[in-house]
């Protein structure tokens, strides 16, 4: 969920997850918009489901990307426990034995992941090394987190990233979850009876976390859910008046698995 502009000005390239619906396959992202996607989602039958990025996406990608690297390429796939692509990056970086490239499970996802890249982009364009650079990723890892409330957890459940949050399905009719990623799995973080406790919840626990620390920077995510996410944006950040804020629609992929009405907050500090 980096914003466009951001990573074309650090030259960070995205290679799109797969959503395939029925017999179609789309581009996250690309083949289908957010807005497309979830007016689908409302009225469809057909349940869609993900694939990750390929091997032959990543090595296409690397081939490209590598020809004009300096030193190297920087790899940054959401979480290992959430995704396979970390396992078609390592199989694409095996067929490219002659190139210097280095991956990192971020542990997180959406704008999470997106706040680890940035950091070493921007170590990136101020010089430091690939390895270096690695080090500034792993560090912030330690730095971002996200929270989030879902209208349902169906789609989590359906699509089997419901992790640590599956006790709540029990009672799921009568609360509002309130979920993160931890240790790379999806996990609870909160139950309350109305949705707007659960965003007034979000906001809590992200001002907890950053309390006290520097630099901060937030970014609300949603899932066809704006005027919400804009919402939640506004009551954190006058609370801690970040150096950077964005709001972004959670792509179709990532959608697909929490379903529309999700709205969330991503934290990261120096």
């Amino acid at each position: 969920q980096i914003p466009v502009e951001l990573a074309q000005e650090y030259g960070i390239h995205v290679i799109p997850q797969t959503l395939v619906w029925g017999t179609e396959t789309f581009k996250d992202d690309v083949d289908i918009t957010p807005t497309e996607f979830y007016d689908r989602l409302r009225d469809d039958p057909v349940f869609p489901t993900t694939a990750q990025a390929s091997e032959l996406e990543f090595q296409e990608l690397l081939t490209s990307v590598g020809a004009d690297a300096e030193e190297g390429v920087l790899v940054m796939v959401l979480s290992g426990e959430l995704s396979g692509t970390f396992n078609s990056a390592t199989q694409a970086r095996k067929l490219l034995p002659e190139m210097q490239i280095e991956i990192v499970d971020t542990r997180t996802m959406a704008m999470a992941m997106g706040y680890v890249a940035l950091a070493a982009a921007r170590a990136a364009e101020q010089g430091k090394s690939l390895a270096e650079c690695v080090q500034v990723a792993r560090g912030t890892m330690d730095k971002v987190g996200v929270y989030i409330t879902v209208d349902t957890l169906e789609y989590l459940h359906r699509g089997g990233r419901i992790g640590g949050a599956r006790k709540l399905l029990g009672n799921a009719l009568n609360v509002k979850g309130v979920l993160t990623v931890k240790d790379g799995v999806v996990a609870e973080a909160g139950k309350v009876r109305t949705r707007k406790k659960a965003i007034r919840h979000v906001v809590d626990l992200v001002l907890a976390e950053v309390e006290g620390k520097d630099n901060i920077r937030l970014a609300a995510l949603h899932a066809a859910a704006p005027d919400d996410a804009a919402v939640l944006l506004e009551m954190a950040s006058e609370r801690v008046n970040p150096v950077e804020k964005h709001l972004a629609e959670l792509s179709p992929v990532v959608g697909a698995h929490v379903g529309p009405g999700t709205v969330g907050l991503v934290w990261c500090t120096d």
